[in-house]
């Protein structure tokens, strides 16, 4: 068995046969139109980027050869002529029949040549997204005693290569021919072709024309000198009211010259939700690449849209995004240092047009300062904040208070808000976005800051005790009016406090909170949950209702003597006391206070009337 095992082991192995994949070019232009790229208008800048390669390349030969392209179009048809270095026969059949093979691709490695747009060997191919019919004519810089060669592709896949007359194409370069695919003749009218091309091609470093019209703008606005710094700005909100179309409040230079990078940011005029990815226009040495450009700024900058150019970021292969790499992480943290610096200069030189931003962007600096130190250093002054003593920055409102005190949600400051005002405790409120982590990060920028969060505890020790000879006077009054609040878990105490008009104050905090979660969920629950939950109860605190004892509502309720009275008042107070807290209500506090109002007109009716209804 070992021996015919190791024979067979040795046994010499028939030779294999290589085999090449087939490709079905129809499946390969649905593939195209409808995964790789977002919308056939990718058609043109794929044309317009073998164009200015072409021209680049012959450049790099012969740098006084002519730098033109010209876009005819019309009648379902699109005619593009460059003056690039062109193919002979044999570039022909190497590239342009052979789908992922490109020329701008470095001998014996797969990264492209820098100087060059695209690098994927597909470009040509995705005019078959909105051509049947593809001619190309041809002639070659390199080889000047070539004669002309025309590439003629049909959307099934064939094409034929043929050499024409000496005279087809006197000039060296290429154009390029389509024929519209039923249904698409509209992508290669004049206007479309015209618009796209200015899209893409805006900022591209040679002579680009649809028939006469221009299309190329350069240099690119944040490029041009402008006679003032005003005329500057100017200019730059006309140019983002066209391109974005919205007048920015500021706009602020992104010259990153070791990133590659140069362009503006557009500060937003209007508010915008952090969860909201911004979109911006990146260009590839002058190509429009994407006008979605989600990851090239740090999150926190959510309130600008850039537009800029680069030659140091590499697309994907629909060139419609950008590649994540360690590139463009860098350029992500360049681009982040930059708009902070923009900010931090404001801060010490233009403090009006600083308040001006904050005002409608303060959440995104407040994103960015709760990760930076220095930026929460710098933004102290103005930064805003709600306050018992108004909005206020919180350097403003260290220096008025010893200690900082903080609610952690809306819920509570409103609770403890009127009362802590009024016995002189002044209160954060930290319950909008990023807000408590800048409160408790204020120690690490502002030494000696002391930062406490306010509880119901702390606000009860700040109210008055009353008599103590007083408060046991009303204990049988006390006594019936925890009873009734006892089944919602809320304890009654009397306290001396200002404002006399605030009657009862109603307080919790989250342990308090949990437990009557925990404690509704134990008594909707079937035995088995009911008993666990059971064993989770704890020492948590209870809400506790606050009376006034200073206000007069308040005086005349204790006198009273029936429990069933004090417990309707008791229920009152409570209900009246949660809706001035803005609490949401839960089905038991909603059915509380339909009960106390109607049994508060029960016995106003009933007193009124008398006992016989009569009056």
């Amino acid at each position: 068995m070992d021996s015919q095992t190791s024979q067979s082991s040795q046994a010499p192995q028939a030779p294999q046969t290589p085999h090449t994949f087939q490709v079905d070019l129809r499946g390969l232009v649905d593939l195209l139109s409808h995964h790789l790229y977002s919308s056939p208008k990718v058609y043109l800048r794929e044309l317009l980027q073998n164009a200015v390669d072409a021209i680049t390349a012959r450049h790099a030969e012969q740098p006084d050869a002519p730098a033109r392209v010209r876009l005819f179009a019309e009648n379902g048809s699109l005619r593009v002529e460059d003056s690039g270095v062109g193919l002979t026969e044999s570039d022909v059949h190497s590239l342009l029949a052979t789908i992922g093979r490109s020329s701008k691709r470095a001998d014996g490695l797969e990264s492209a040549r820098s100087d060059f747009l695209g690098q994927f060997g597909i470009g040509l191919l995705a005019c078959f997204v909105v051509a049947e019919r593809i001619r190309v004519v041809s002639r070659s810089a390199r080889t000047p005693g070539a004669a002309p060669v025309e590439w003629s592709a049909t959307d099934d896949g064939s094409y034929t290569v043929r050499t024409l007359p000496q005279d087809a194409r006197a000039e060296p370069g290429t154009t390029v021919h389509l024929v519209a695919r039923p249904g698409a003749a509209d992508w290669l009218s004049h206007e479309r072709v015209l618009s796209l091309a200015r899209d893409f091609g805006s900022l591209l470093p040679y002579d680009v024309r649809v028939g006469d019209e221009p299309v190329t703008d350069v240099p690119a606005p944040w490029e041009r000198a402008y006679p003032s710094p005003t005329t500057r700005r100017v200019a730059l909100a006309r140019h983002c009211h066209d391109l974005f179309g919205f007048t920015p409040l500021d706009s602020i230079e992104l010259d990153v010259p070791l990133a590659g990078i140069r362009g503006v940011a557009y500060v937003l005029p209007s508010a915008v939700s952090p969860a909201q990815r911004a979109s911006h226009r990146v260009h590839l040495k002058g190509m429009l690449l994407t006008e979605r450009a989600e990851q090239l700024l740090p999150d926190w900058a959510f309130f600008v849209r850039c537009v800029l150019d680069t030659d140091s970021l590499r697309p994907t292969a629909s060139r419609e995004s950008l590649y994540e790499d360690e590139t463009l992480a860098a350029v992500r943290e360049a681009l982040g240092e930059r708009i902070r610096s923009w900010l931090t200069g404001l801060a010490a030189g233009d403090p009006e047009r600083l308040a001006a931003f904050l005002s409608v962007h303060h959440l995104g600096v407040k994103s960015l300062a709760r990760h930076d130190k220095e930026m929460l250093r710098t933004m102290l002054p103005w930064l805003p904040f709600e306050t018992t003593d108004g909005r206020l920055s919180l350097e403003e409102f260290a220096q008025r208070h010893p200690v900082v005190h903080f609610t952690r949600t809306v819920e509570e400051y409103r609770q403890v808000a009127p009362i802590a005002s009024a016995q002189g405790v002044g209160v954060i409120n930290g319950g909008y976005t990023y807000d408590t982590e800048l409160v408790e990060a204020l120690p690490s920028v502002r030494p000696g800051t002391v930062v406490a969060e306010l509880d119901a505890d702390t606000v009860t020790a700040h109210l008055d005790s009353v008599d103590p000879a007083e408060e046991l006077a009303l204990s049988g009054f006390l006594a019936a009016a925890r009873a009734r609040l006892d089944s919602l878990g809320c304890d009654v105490v009397l306290r001396a406090f200002h404002p006399l008009s605030v009657p009862a104050l109603h307080l919790d905090d989250r342990a308090a909170r949990h437990e009557q979660a925990r404690a509704e969920a134990e008594e909707q629950a079937d035995d088995l949950w009911a008993g666990i939950l059971g064993s989770l109860r704890g020492s948590a605190p209870r809400a506790r209702l606050v009376l006034n004892h200073l206000n007069p509502l308040i005086r005349r309720i204790s006198s009273l003597k029936d429990p069933e009275l004090i417990g309707t008042a008791t229920e009152s107070l409570y209900g009246q006391a949660l809706l001035m807290a803005q609490r949401p209500l839960r089905p038991a506090d909603s059915a509380l206070l339909n009960r106390a109002f109607i049994g508060l007109l029960e016995w106003a009716t009933h007193t009124e009337s008398g006992e016989d209804g009569s009056r």
